[in-house]
């Protein structure tokens, strides 16, 4: 038993630094794939576009061979950009898997402190600056002031920039993300759903660093 829990943590031993270099990646995946359909677009043939003129010879008219590479590598680079946006789903649901058993521990280890242990809370790594009216993040409960100390499998321990947010939203539209602040000297856990809404964004809200 011991044993097949341990695979299971190193099953789910992933960090938003793996999912931030996959998603450099695929970007870099879709610009070499752009570059490969200008090729063809300066050709005039795109992809399914004819090589053969109306008497079935070899067009002379465009460059072959640099077509024909042009159209393999797409269809390599489409293989490869399929395969890395799969790992990164597998990646971020690893990372909402370990969000999810680190919160059924502390739930479970809260239960087994004495209520009247002080509990030594982590620094802020963030704070809400605006919360707009009609917004997700005001229906979750967030407000001005509320400093961050986790923000779904953002923490304070693996924070390096805002960058880490932006990511875990951009990939968590319409899922709900734990958010923990610190409010009034209170630890205060919200459950905020990235989602489209009248204004810009998907969460309503301004989040700015803590300078540590």
């Amino acid at each position: 038993m011991k044993m097949t829990e341990e695979n299971s943590l190193e099953r789910l031993n992933v960090t938003m630094d793996d999912v931030n270099a996959m998603i450099k990646k695929k970007e870099e995946i879709e610009e070499q794939i752009k570059a490969y359909y200008d090729v063809l677009e300066d050709q005039g043939v795109g992809v399914e576009g004819p090589l053969v003129d109306a008497e079935g010879y070899p067009r002379a008219d465009v460059n072959l061979y640099q077509i024909r590479t042009a159209r393999h590598n797409i269809s390599c680079l489409q293989n490869d950009h399929k395969a890395i946006m799969a790992e990164i789903e597998e990646a971020l649901h690893k990372l909402h898997a370990r969000e999810k058993a680190k919160r059924e521990q502390d739930q479970a280890e809260a239960t087994e402190e004495p209520m009247e242990q002080q509990v030594t809370l982590p620094p802020p790594f963030a704070q809400v600056d605006t919360v707009t009216e009609g917004s997700p993040a005001s229906a979750a409960g967030l407000k001005v002031g509320d400093e961050v100390i986790e923000f779904g499998s953002v923490n304070t321990k693996n924070f390096q920039n805002l960058q880490n947010i932006a990511s875990v939203v951009q990939h968590s539209e319409g899922k709900a993300l734990r958010v923990t602040v610190v409010r009034a000297g209170q630890k205060v856990q919200v459950n905020l759903t990235p989602q489209r809404w009248s204004g810009r964004g998907l969460l309503g809200c301004n989040i700015v660093p803590v300078q540590r």
